[in-house]
């Protein structure tokens, strides 16, 4: 996700998880128009970077990472392809055929493709001979109306390794409840086809065990969970539940200082204040500190207020 998916927030997530519940992650969406681009390569290619402590967690846990690229050139896709093999960290190239920012789609790319499925499967085809690792696809059930069965069939003429299918269109952007029956079409499509790649669903999932009920009930391999996230970064540990106000300050700690300390100035403190909100609430005070931690502008004075709030509180933490 934009600005969201980056190594830190993914070391955080991963130290909070188990192998159990969790088998892969993606990086941030990468233009191959900026990473084949020599002007923009450099401030492209940090959305995949993958620091050495996030290495040894997907290591120790055995997880698997996916580097998430969209554009619309094939050969650019094929160059970009190389690159991402080359680093040598991924598991895997997710194509991302199912974004709806309107900036986006305006220039052809990402759900727009939906709309050529020439271009698209030549965009995956051209992936696919320019590496070794698996290549996904994540879309979405059509563009300006539900269309699964035909888009689906088109997809699968050019045999990625996965489809990644979110339960709505383009149009509905995530404004309507997802519709896991088109996740059942597309199985069934995909069964129909005598082909036996995953369709992996995407959409409203809450949880893993909604996640794994989802695709009990559709016959999916899999499933993705997007902004759920957000709701609760905890979800894929133990218990799957968020933690008192203590480990939540805790946590919003820990992702500051690995911001800062990741990124030095590449990229600005004020880019944290989005995640403040998935750490800060439903605890005693949480909008009013959240509040103060809006008008921070740098990790000290972030510090600063979160171990004042802890020693005023009226019921600090334990």
């Amino acid at each position: 996700m934009e600005d969201v998916t980056d190594t830190v927030f993914r070391q955080v997530i991963l130290r909070r998880a188990q192998p159990k519940h969790l088998q892969l992650l993606f990086t941030e969406f990468t233009s191959t128009d900026g990473l084949c681009h020599p002007d923009a390569y450099a401030r492209v290619s940090e959305r995949l970077i993958v620091s050495e402590h996030e290495k040894a967690l997907l290591k120790e846990g055995g997880y698997r990472l996916v580097a998430q690229i969209w554009g619309t050139e094939p050969d650019r896709f094929a160059r970009s392809a190389e690159m991402i093999t080359q680093m040598d960290v991924f598991d895997g190239i997710d194509i991302n055929m199912g974004c709806p920012v309107k900036k986006i789609i305006k220039g052809g790319g990402c759900s727009a493709l939906i709309l050529d499925p020439p271009r698209a499967k030549a965009i995956i085809r051209a992936t696919r001979s320019a590496t070794h690792l698996p290549v996904s696809v994540k879309t979405r059930t059509g563009f300006h109306h539900t269309d699964t069965e035909s888009w689906i069939l088109h997809l699968l003429e050019a045999e990625p390794a996965a489809i990644i299918l979110h339960a709505r269109t383009s149009r509905e952007q995530s404004l309507v409840p997802a519709r896991w029956e088109e996740i059942a079409r597309a199985v069934e499509v995909r069964n129909h086809s005598g082909l036996t790649l995953p369709i992996i669903g995407n959409g409203d999932v809450l949880n893993p065990a909604d996640g794994i009920q989802k695709c009990q009930q559709t016959g999916a391999e899999g499933f993705m969970i997007g902004r759920g996230i957000f709701q609760n970064p905890w979800m894929f540990g133990p218990s799957g539940a968020p933690p008192d106000a203590h480990l939540r300050l805790e946590a919003l700690l820990e992702h500051a200082r690995l911001f800062v300390d990741t990124w030095q100035n590449e990229k600005p403190y004020p880019m944290l204040k989005r995640f403040f909100k998935i750490y800060i609430n439903a605890f005693p005070g949480a909008a009013a500190l959240r509040a103060q931690l809006m008008e921070t502008y740098s990790l000290t004075q972030a510090e600063q207020v979160i171990h004042h709030f802890i020693a005023t509180a009226s019921s600090p933490p334990s």
